[in-house]
Protein backbone atom coordinates (compact mmCIF):
# COMPACT_ATOMS: atom_id res chain seq x y z
CA UNK A 1 0.00 0.00 0.00
CA UNK A 2 2.87 2.31 0.96
CA UNK A 3 4.45 1.45 -2.18
CA UNK A 4 1.59 3.14 -4.57
CA UNK A 5 1.74 6.22 -2.13
CA UNK A 6 5.07 6.69 -2.68
CA UNK A 7 5.51 5.90 -6.00
CA UNK A 8 5.95 9.27 -7.22
CA UNK A 9 9.04 10.32 -4.20
CA UNK A 10 11.16 7.46 -4.49
CA UNK A 11 13.86 8.68 -5.75
CA UNK A 12 13.54 12.54 -4.11
CA UNK A 13 13.07 11.80 -0.49
CA UNK A 14 15.76 14.26 0.25
CA UNK A 15 17.13 17.34 -1.97
CA UNK A 16 19.25 20.32 -1.70
CA UNK A 17 17.86 23.72 -2.18
CA UNK A 18 20.55 24.83 -5.11
CA UNK A 19 17.84 26.87 -7.11
CA UNK A 20 18.48 26.64 -11.08
CA UNK A 21 18.75 29.80 -13.19
CA UNK A 22 16.23 29.11 -15.88
CA UNK A 23 17.40 29.94 -19.76
CA UNK A 24 16.60 33.54 -20.79
CA UNK A 25 13.03 32.74 -22.64
CA UNK A 26 11.28 34.71 -25.33
CA UNK A 27 8.48 36.24 -24.30
CA UNK A 28 8.93 35.94 -20.84
CA UNK A 29 6.06 36.34 -18.41
CA UNK A 30 6.92 39.22 -15.82
CA UNK A 31 6.40 38.06 -12.08
CA UNK A 32 4.20 39.85 -9.50
CA UNK A 33 3.92 40.14 -6.21
CA UNK A 34 0.73 40.12 -4.11
CA UNK A 35 -1.86 42.55 -5.18
CA UNK A 36 -4.54 43.83 -3.24
CA UNK A 37 -8.30 43.46 -3.16
CA UNK A 38 -8.69 41.38 -6.80
CA UNK A 39 -11.96 39.61 -7.37
CA UNK A 40 -12.12 36.04 -7.33
CA UNK A 41 -11.91 36.19 -11.48
CA UNK A 42 -8.88 38.52 -11.24
CA UNK A 43 -7.15 36.77 -8.61
CA UNK A 44 -7.53 32.99 -10.86
CA UNK A 45 -6.14 34.83 -13.60
CA UNK A 46 -2.98 36.09 -11.48
CA UNK A 47 -2.34 32.56 -9.96
CA UNK A 48 -2.61 30.81 -13.27
CA UNK A 49 -0.25 33.29 -15.03
CA UNK A 50 2.18 33.47 -12.52
CA UNK A 51 1.92 29.45 -11.29
CA UNK A 52 2.87 28.85 -15.66
CA UNK A 53 5.81 30.52 -15.74
CA UNK A 54 7.04 27.63 -14.08
CA UNK A 55 6.59 26.04 -17.76
CA UNK A 56 7.35 28.29 -19.67
CA UNK A 57 10.28 30.40 -18.40
CA UNK A 58 11.73 27.66 -16.81
CA UNK A 59 10.77 24.87 -19.23
CA UNK A 60 13.79 23.47 -20.61
CA UNK A 61 15.54 25.28 -23.50
CA UNK A 62 16.19 22.43 -25.86
CA UNK A 63 13.37 19.95 -25.00
CA UNK A 64 10.28 22.71 -24.14
CA UNK A 65 9.56 20.05 -21.07
CA UNK A 66 8.84 20.39 -17.75
CA UNK A 67 11.61 20.61 -14.80
CA UNK A 68 11.40 17.93 -12.91
CA UNK A 69 11.27 20.53 -9.67
CA UNK A 70 13.26 24.38 -9.10
CA UNK A 71 15.72 22.79 -6.70
CA UNK A 72 18.41 20.20 -7.82
CA UNK A 73 17.67 16.67 -6.48
CA UNK A 74 20.59 14.64 -5.93
CA UNK A 75 23.59 15.34 -8.72
CA UNK A 76 21.54 15.04 -12.14
CA UNK A 77 22.15 18.52 -12.75
CA UNK A 78 20.09 21.20 -14.82
CA UNK A 79 19.02 18.59 -17.60
CA UNK A 80 16.29 16.73 -15.93
CA UNK A 81 12.76 17.09 -17.73
CA UNK A 82 10.01 14.78 -16.22
CA UNK A 83 7.17 12.85 -18.25
CA UNK A 84 4.22 13.47 -16.56
CA UNK A 85 4.82 16.71 -15.51
CA UNK A 86 5.14 17.56 -18.93
CA UNK A 87 1.97 16.58 -19.43
CA UNK A 88 0.68 18.35 -17.00
CA UNK A 89 2.56 21.52 -18.57
CA UNK A 90 1.55 21.15 -21.91
CA UNK A 91 -2.18 20.73 -20.36
CA UNK A 92 -1.07 24.25 -18.73
CA UNK A 93 0.18 25.77 -21.87
CA UNK A 94 -3.10 25.28 -23.85
CA UNK A 95 -4.87 27.01 -20.76
CA UNK A 96 -2.20 29.57 -20.80
CA UNK A 97 -2.97 30.02 -24.86
CA UNK A 98 -6.50 30.09 -24.18
CA UNK A 99 -6.17 32.85 -21.32
CA UNK A 100 -4.01 34.63 -23.23
CA UNK A 101 -0.87 34.60 -21.26
CA UNK A 102 1.07 33.73 -24.49
CA UNK A 103 0.11 33.94 -28.32
CA UNK A 104 -1.15 31.21 -30.14
CA UNK A 105 2.02 30.94 -32.41
CA UNK A 106 3.99 31.26 -29.20
CA UNK A 107 1.98 28.09 -28.01
CA UNK A 108 2.35 26.30 -31.48
CA UNK A 109 5.84 26.79 -31.44
CA UNK A 110 6.98 25.21 -28.24
CA UNK A 111 4.45 22.31 -28.95
CA UNK A 112 6.04 21.70 -32.05
CA UNK A 113 9.35 21.54 -29.89
CA UNK A 114 8.35 19.27 -27.38
CA UNK A 115 6.75 16.88 -30.25
CA UNK A 116 10.03 16.79 -32.15
CA UNK A 117 11.60 16.05 -29.17
CA UNK A 118 9.92 13.49 -27.73
CA UNK A 119 9.63 11.67 -31.07
CA UNK A 120 13.38 11.32 -30.72
CA UNK A 121 13.43 10.19 -26.84
CA UNK A 122 14.08 7.28 -25.54
CA UNK A 123 11.01 4.81 -25.28
CA UNK A 124 10.49 1.12 -24.20
CA UNK A 125 8.32 -0.42 -26.24
CA UNK A 126 6.40 2.88 -26.81
CA UNK A 127 6.72 3.56 -23.24
CA UNK A 128 8.73 6.45 -21.82
CA UNK A 129 10.92 6.73 -18.44
CA UNK A 130 10.07 8.72 -15.57
CA UNK A 131 13.14 10.78 -16.24
CA UNK A 132 14.54 11.88 -19.62
CA UNK A 133 17.92 14.08 -19.94
CA UNK A 134 15.96 17.32 -21.20
CA UNK A 135 19.27 18.06 -23.47
CA UNK A 136 19.78 14.77 -25.55
CA UNK A 137 16.33 12.64 -24.77
CA UNK A 138 18.22 9.65 -23.04
CA UNK A 139 17.02 8.03 -20.11
CA UNK A 140 17.84 9.33 -16.46
CA UNK A 141 17.05 6.46 -14.46
CA UNK A 142 14.70 7.31 -11.41
CA UNK A 143 15.29 4.48 -9.39
CA UNK A 144 18.55 1.24 -9.24
CA UNK A 145 16.22 -0.90 -11.33
CA UNK A 146 13.69 2.05 -12.56
CA UNK A 147 15.54 2.50 -15.92
CA UNK A 148 12.84 1.87 -18.90
CA UNK A 149 9.53 2.57 -19.11
CA UNK A 150 7.14 3.87 -17.01
CA UNK A 151 3.37 3.20 -18.01
CA UNK A 152 1.93 5.97 -15.34
CA UNK A 153 3.98 8.42 -16.29
CA UNK A 154 3.78 8.02 -19.83
CA UNK A 155 -0.20 8.06 -18.96
CA UNK A 156 -0.11 11.64 -17.79
CA UNK A 157 1.97 12.76 -20.99
CA UNK A 158 -0.39 11.13 -23.00
CA UNK A 159 -3.31 12.87 -21.53
CA UNK A 160 -1.57 16.01 -22.34
CA UNK A 161 -0.39 15.32 -26.09
CA UNK A 162 -3.84 14.39 -26.73
CA UNK A 163 -5.43 17.42 -25.70
CA UNK A 164 -2.93 19.11 -27.62
CA UNK A 165 -4.28 16.73 -30.84
CA UNK A 166 -7.41 18.34 -30.17
CA UNK A 167 -6.49 21.71 -29.42
CA UNK A 168 -3.91 22.51 -32.57
CA UNK A 169 -6.50 21.57 -35.35
CA UNK A 170 -5.48 24.42 -38.41
CA UNK A 171 -5.05 23.78 -41.70
CA UNK A 172 -1.44 24.92 -41.67
CA UNK A 173 2.26 22.69 -41.97
CA UNK A 174 2.85 23.70 -37.93
CA UNK A 175 -0.90 22.26 -36.20
CA UNK A 176 -0.26 19.89 -38.90
CA UNK A 177 2.85 18.09 -37.95
CA UNK A 178 1.94 18.07 -34.22
CA UNK A 179 -1.12 16.35 -35.30
CA UNK A 180 0.74 13.82 -36.91
CA UNK A 181 3.49 13.27 -34.42
CA UNK A 182 1.03 13.16 -31.35
CA UNK A 183 -0.55 9.89 -32.94
CA UNK A 184 2.51 8.35 -33.93
CA UNK A 185 3.37 8.78 -30.63
CA UNK A 186 0.53 7.45 -29.38
CA UNK A 187 0.36 4.29 -32.01
CA UNK A 188 3.37 3.32 -31.07
CA UNK A 189 2.67 2.43 -26.94
CA UNK A 190 2.53 -0.77 -26.24
CA UNK A 191 0.06 -1.53 -23.82
CA UNK A 192 -0.44 -4.88 -24.09
CA UNK A 193 3.31 -5.59 -23.61
CA UNK A 194 2.98 -4.16 -20.15
CA UNK A 195 0.62 -6.63 -19.25
CA UNK A 196 3.75 -8.63 -18.12
CA UNK A 197 3.35 -11.70 -20.88
CA UNK A 198 -0.68 -11.36 -20.86
CA UNK A 199 -1.27 -10.75 -17.36
CA UNK A 200 -5.13 -9.63 -15.98
CA UNK A 201 -2.93 -6.65 -15.06
CA UNK A 202 -0.85 -3.36 -16.26
CA UNK A 203 2.14 -3.50 -14.35
CA UNK A 204 4.34 -0.21 -13.95
CA UNK A 205 7.75 -0.38 -15.08
CA UNK A 206 9.96 -2.49 -17.54
CA UNK A 207 13.56 -1.86 -18.38
CA UNK A 208 15.80 -3.69 -21.03
CA UNK A 209 18.12 -3.79 -18.04
CA UNK A 210 16.38 -5.75 -15.40
CA UNK A 211 13.36 -7.09 -17.71
CA UNK A 212 10.19 -6.72 -15.20
CA UNK A 213 12.39 -7.00 -11.50
CA UNK A 214 10.19 -3.78 -10.10
CA UNK A 215 7.22 -6.21 -10.09
CA UNK A 216 4.32 -3.91 -9.54
CA UNK A 217 1.35 -4.11 -10.91
CA UNK A 218 -0.77 -1.02 -11.16
CA UNK A 219 -4.05 -1.69 -9.01
CA UNK A 220 -6.67 0.72 -7.95
CA UNK A 221 -8.09 3.31 -6.75
CA UNK A 222 -5.35 5.93 -7.01
CA UNK A 223 -3.75 8.01 -8.74
CA UNK A 224 -3.35 5.51 -11.82
CA UNK A 225 -6.63 5.37 -13.62
CA UNK A 226 -6.20 7.31 -16.89
CA UNK A 227 -3.21 4.53 -17.21
CA UNK A 228 -6.16 1.84 -17.63
CA UNK A 229 -8.46 4.11 -19.47
CA UNK A 230 -5.86 4.92 -22.21
CA UNK A 231 -5.06 1.76 -22.22
CA UNK A 232 -8.12 0.12 -23.40
CA UNK A 233 -8.32 3.26 -25.71
CA UNK A 234 -5.27 2.26 -27.97
CA UNK A 235 -5.99 0.94 -31.68
CA UNK A 236 -2.70 -1.23 -32.04
CA UNK A 237 -1.63 -2.42 -28.90
CA UNK A 238 -5.11 -2.47 -26.96
CA UNK A 239 -5.65 -4.17 -23.19
CA UNK A 240 -9.16 -6.15 -23.28
CA UNK A 241 -11.40 -5.33 -20.54
CA UNK A 242 -10.75 -8.02 -18.67
CA UNK A 243 -7.34 -5.98 -17.70
CA UNK A 244 -9.23 -3.71 -15.92
CA UNK A 245 -11.86 -5.84 -14.23
CA UNK A 246 -9.79 -8.25 -12.88
CA UNK A 247 -6.50 -6.41 -12.55
CA UNK A 248 -7.34 -2.79 -11.68
CA UNK A 249 -10.67 -3.27 -9.80
CA UNK A 250 -9.85 -6.15 -7.52
CA UNK A 251 -7.10 -5.36 -5.51
CA UNK A 252 -7.50 -4.88 -1.27
CA UNK A 253 -7.90 -1.02 -1.55
CA UNK A 254 -10.67 -0.61 -4.33
CA UNK A 255 -13.31 -0.71 -2.77
CA UNK A 256 -14.16 1.06 0.35
CA UNK A 257 -18.54 1.90 0.85
CA UNK A 258 -17.27 3.39 4.31
CA UNK A 259 -18.37 7.19 5.88
CA UNK A 260 -15.99 9.79 6.91
CA UNK A 261 -17.18 13.14 8.62
CA UNK A 262 -20.65 12.11 7.19
CA UNK A 263 -19.33 11.89 3.46
CA UNK A 264 -19.06 8.27 1.85
CA UNK A 265 -16.58 7.40 0.04
CA UNK A 266 -17.27 4.48 -2.74
CA UNK A 267 -13.74 3.39 -3.77
CA UNK A 268 -9.96 3.58 -2.02
CA UNK A 269 -8.17 4.29 0.66
CA UNK A 270 -9.24 5.12 4.16
CA UNK A 271 -10.05 8.69 4.48
CA UNK A 272 -9.00 8.59 0.64
CA UNK A 273 -5.56 9.07 0.76
CA UNK A 274 -3.77 12.33 -0.82
CA UNK A 275 -5.49 14.58 -3.22
CA UNK A 276 -3.68 13.77 -6.37
CA UNK A 277 -5.66 10.61 -6.50
CA UNK A 278 -8.87 13.09 -7.32
CA UNK A 279 -6.73 15.11 -9.54
CA UNK A 280 -3.73 13.60 -11.77
CA UNK A 281 -6.48 11.45 -13.46
CA UNK A 282 -9.35 13.84 -13.87
CA UNK A 283 -6.94 16.66 -15.75
CA UNK A 284 -8.48 15.33 -18.55
CA UNK A 285 -10.86 12.58 -17.79
CA UNK A 286 -14.18 14.57 -17.19
CA UNK A 287 -15.74 13.17 -13.65
CA UNK A 288 -18.86 14.88 -14.11
CA UNK A 289 -21.02 12.36 -14.91
CA UNK A 290 -18.72 9.43 -14.92
CA UNK A 291 -19.54 6.22 -14.24
CA UNK A 292 -19.26 2.93 -14.03
CA UNK A 293 -20.21 -0.32 -12.11
CA UNK A 294 -17.97 0.34 -8.95
CA UNK A 295 -18.21 4.33 -9.01
CA UNK A 296 -19.91 7.64 -9.84
CA UNK A 297 -16.49 9.09 -10.08
CA UNK A 298 -17.89 12.75 -9.08
CA UNK A 299 -19.21 11.44 -6.11
CA UNK A 300 -15.73 9.63 -5.56
CA UNK A 301 -13.87 13.01 -6.06
CA UNK A 302 -15.87 15.53 -4.57
CA UNK A 303 -16.58 13.73 -1.12
CA UNK A 304 -12.57 12.73 -1.11
CA UNK A 305 -12.21 16.61 -1.37
CA UNK A 306 -14.27 16.93 1.36
CA UNK A 307 -13.10 14.46 3.64
CA UNK A 308 -9.93 15.93 3.27
CA UNK A 309 -11.24 19.23 4.08
CA UNK A 310 -12.56 18.32 7.27
CA UNK A 311 -10.29 16.67 8.53
CA UNK A 312 -8.02 19.43 7.99
CA UNK A 313 -10.68 21.07 10.40
CA UNK A 314 -10.90 18.41 12.95
CA UNK A 315 -7.03 18.72 13.06
CA UNK A 316 -7.03 15.29 15.73
CA UNK A 317 -3.32 15.95 15.96
CA UNK A 318 -3.70 19.65 17.05
CA UNK A 319 -1.20 21.26 14.12
CA UNK A 320 -0.68 25.06 13.97
CA UNK A 321 -2.23 26.31 11.11
CA UNK A 322 -4.72 23.66 10.38
CA UNK A 323 -8.71 25.35 9.40
CA UNK A 324 -11.63 25.65 7.18
CA UNK A 325 -9.09 27.79 4.92
CA UNK A 326 -5.96 26.29 5.32
CA UNK A 327 -6.19 22.78 4.16
CA UNK A 328 -4.82 19.76 1.37
CA UNK A 329 -3.24 16.81 2.42
CA UNK A 330 -1.25 15.29 -1.04
CA UNK A 331 2.18 14.29 -2.00
CA UNK A 332 4.52 17.25 -1.74
CA UNK A 333 8.43 17.95 -0.42
CA UNK A 334 7.97 18.47 3.62
CA UNK A 335 10.32 19.23 6.41
CA UNK A 336 12.38 15.79 5.94
CA UNK A 337 12.35 15.45 2.42
CA UNK A 338 9.34 14.40 0.60
CA UNK A 339 6.06 12.39 1.16
CA UNK A 340 2.59 11.40 0.48
CA UNK A 341 0.45 13.63 2.86
CA UNK A 342 -3.31 11.91 3.71
CA UNK A 343 -5.67 11.62 7.01
CA UNK A 344 -3.32 8.25 8.34
CA UNK A 345 -0.22 9.92 7.36
CA UNK A 346 -0.18 13.70 8.18
CA UNK A 347 2.86 15.33 9.45
CA UNK A 348 1.48 18.95 9.59
CA UNK A 349 2.16 19.69 6.53
CA UNK A 350 -0.22 22.04 4.16
CA UNK A 351 0.31 21.57 0.17
CA UNK A 352 -1.65 24.35 -1.70
CA UNK A 353 -2.05 22.58 -4.91
CA UNK A 354 -4.39 20.11 -2.97
CA UNK A 355 -6.80 22.25 -2.30
CA UNK A 356 -6.01 24.69 -5.68
CA UNK A 357 -6.42 21.93 -7.89
CA UNK A 358 -10.05 20.64 -6.30
CA UNK A 359 -11.18 23.87 -7.57
CA UNK A 360 -14.27 21.90 -9.77
CA UNK A 361 -15.20 20.09 -6.83
CA UNK A 362 -15.36 22.40 -3.98
CA UNK A 363 -15.33 26.23 -5.60
CA UNK A 364 -16.52 28.06 -2.59
CA UNK A 365 -13.93 25.70 -0.28
CA UNK A 366 -11.16 26.45 -2.86
CA UNK A 367 -11.38 30.02 -2.89
CA UNK A 368 -11.44 30.37 0.69
CA UNK A 369 -7.86 28.69 0.74
CA UNK A 370 -6.63 30.52 -2.31
CA UNK A 371 -7.48 33.93 -0.86
CA UNK A 372 -5.83 32.60 2.68
CA UNK A 373 -2.72 31.91 1.02
CA UNK A 374 -2.29 34.07 -1.31
CA UNK A 375 -3.16 36.91 1.33
CA UNK A 376 -2.30 36.19 4.55
CA UNK A 377 0.78 33.75 3.83
CA UNK A 378 1.56 34.81 0.52
CA UNK A 379 4.73 36.79 2.12
CA UNK A 380 6.36 33.36 2.78
CA UNK A 381 4.53 30.88 0.45
CA UNK A 382 4.02 33.23 -2.75
CA UNK A 383 6.85 33.61 -5.41
CA UNK A 384 7.79 33.30 -9.09
CA UNK A 385 6.13 30.31 -10.28
CA UNK A 386 3.34 30.99 -7.81
CA UNK A 387 3.06 29.02 -4.54
CA UNK A 388 6.02 26.96 -2.95
CA UNK A 389 5.19 23.43 -2.76
CA UNK A 390 4.28 23.09 1.14
CA UNK A 391 4.86 24.41 4.57
CA UNK A 392 4.02 23.80 8.03
CA UNK A 393 3.52 25.90 10.28
CA UNK A 394 3.98 24.13 13.06
CA UNK A 395 7.86 23.74 12.17
CA UNK A 396 7.88 27.24 10.63
CA UNK A 397 8.68 25.48 7.63
CA UNK A 398 8.13 26.78 4.38
CA UNK A 399 9.00 25.24 1.16
CA UNK A 400 10.98 27.32 -0.92
CA UNK A 401 10.84 24.46 -4.18
CA UNK A 402 8.13 24.19 -6.68
CA UNK A 403 7.77 20.66 -8.63
CA UNK A 404 6.06 20.36 -12.10
CA UNK A 405 3.68 17.52 -10.68
CA UNK A 406 2.25 20.19 -8.31
CA UNK A 407 2.48 23.36 -10.21
CA UNK A 408 0.14 21.91 -13.29
CA UNK A 409 -2.52 20.54 -12.03
CA UNK A 410 -3.53 24.01 -10.60
CA UNK A 411 -3.55 26.20 -14.12
CA UNK A 412 -5.54 23.00 -15.57
CA UNK A 413 -7.93 22.46 -12.51
CA UNK A 414 -8.52 26.13 -12.03
CA UNK A 415 -9.14 26.33 -15.71
CA UNK A 416 -11.37 23.26 -16.00
CA UNK A 417 -13.32 25.10 -12.99
CA UNK A 418 -13.09 27.81 -15.52
CA UNK A 419 -14.49 26.86 -18.59
CA UNK A 420 -14.16 23.05 -18.63
CA UNK A 421 -11.68 23.18 -21.41
CA UNK A 422 -9.14 20.01 -20.96
CA UNK A 423 -11.64 18.25 -20.05
CA UNK A 424 -13.94 18.91 -23.71
CA UNK A 425 -10.64 18.63 -25.27
CA UNK A 426 -10.06 15.26 -23.81
CA UNK A 427 -13.27 13.64 -24.18
CA UNK A 428 -13.38 14.70 -27.28
CA UNK A 429 -11.02 12.27 -28.35
CA UNK A 430 -12.42 9.21 -30.49
CA UNK A 431 -9.91 7.25 -28.79
CA UNK A 432 -11.09 7.72 -25.33
CA UNK A 433 -14.73 7.77 -26.08
CA UNK A 434 -14.25 3.98 -27.51
CA UNK A 435 -12.01 3.24 -24.46
CA UNK A 436 -14.61 4.23 -21.89
CA UNK A 437 -17.00 2.48 -23.34
CA UNK A 438 -14.96 -0.64 -24.01
CA UNK A 439 -14.84 -0.22 -20.73
CA UNK A 440 -18.56 0.32 -19.40
CA UNK A 441 -18.28 3.55 -18.42
CA UNK A 442 -21.34 5.98 -18.92
CA UNK A 443 -20.67 9.91 -19.06
CA UNK A 444 -22.85 12.43 -19.86
CA UNK A 445 -20.59 14.67 -21.12
CA UNK A 446 -19.90 12.51 -24.24
CA UNK A 447 -23.51 12.04 -24.15
CA UNK A 448 -24.44 15.25 -25.04
CA UNK A 449 -21.99 15.78 -28.02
Amino acid sequence: MKKILLSACMAIASVCCMAQNPAKVEGAIKPVGIIKNLSDSALLDVVQRQTFRYFWDFGHPVSGLARERSNKSFDYGDEVVTTGGSGFGIMAMIAADHRKFITHEQSVDRMLKIVEFLFRADAYHGVFPHWLNGETGKTIRFGRKDDGGDLVETAYLLQGLLCAKQYYVANNQKERRIRDVISWIWNEVEWSWYTHEGRDNLYWHWSPNNGWAMNFPIRGFNECLITYILAASADRYPVSADVYHRGWAQSDFFKNGHTYYGYKLPLGFPYGGPLFFSQYSFLGLNPKGLKDRYADYWEQNLNHTLINRAYCIDNPKKFKGYGENSWGLTASDNFEGYNAHSPDNDLGVITPTAALSAFPYTPEYSMKALRHFYYDMGDKIWGEYGFTDAFSESRNWYAKSYLAIDQGPIIVMIENYRSGLLWNLFMSCPEVQNGLKKLDFHSTAIAKK
